[in-house]
């Protein structure tokens, strides 16, 4: 398998981290929707973020949608989500903020770097950085319910969490008084120092 994009964009960091987990070789190809576009283009006309290309030539898109093959190919036994009911719900309850929180800081950056300063529409900023707090407030409010594990081990509830948690500080820190998230904050920091994790710095 070749999974295809940078390692800043939080979705491609989170399925690497995952491929890490779960035990999946892999090759990772640094290629840019930006800089390189022509040759991201070329595997994927979509030239979405991450990509995956299966060992059978075929070409995924969207981590979500990734992570469900992995975990097909992975098998129950390896599985980065419980298989009972309510931890499950729990889990996607946590999933769903982070990648919440993913993607509004992503709209961030991109109306910060992407528009011209004159065409930046502070409503719009305004709103969607209402939204980064609110979700990094559920999650706040989810650990402090029911707290992920820090016994060496990583779930996708804590990759996806902390891989958000860092790409928000890394790109639109200004955004959050990071002191108002203490449990988001203490466990990404625990994920940032294990293996999967250090070996895939968002760079």
């Amino acid at each position: 398998m070749k999974l295809i994009g940078m390692l800043d964009s939080p979705y491609v960091r989170r399925v690497a981290i995952s491929l890490k987990c779960l035990d999946l070789p892999f090759e990772h190809a640094a290629v840019s929707v930006f800089s390189t576009f022509e040759q991201f283009q070329k595997i994927n006309p979509v030239v979405k973020a991450p990509t995956l290309v299966c060992d059978n030539g075929k070409v995924l898109m969207d981590s979500t949608l990734i992570l469900d093959y992995l975990e097909a190919l992975a098998g129950p036994q390896r599985s980065l989500m419980p298989a009972d009911l309510e931890p499950r719900i729990s889990a996607l309850r946590v999933i769903g903020l982070a990648l919440a929180a993913c993607e509004k800081s992503v709209q961030i950056v991109y109306e910060k770097q992407l528009r011209p300063a004159d065409k930046q529409h502070a409503p719009w900023l305004e709103r969607v950085g209402g939204q980064l707090q609110a979700a990094y407030r559920e999650l706040e409010q989810e650990l402090h319910k029911r707290p992920l594990p820090q016994d060496g081990q990583l779930d996708q509830a804590g990759i996806t969490l902390a891989v958000a948690w860092g790409f928000t500080q890394m790109m639109v820190a200004d955004q959050l008084d990071a002191s108002q998230f203490p449990k988001v904050q203490a466990f990404s920091a625990y994920a940032e120092q294990l293996p999967a994790f250090l070996s895939t710095p968002a760079i």
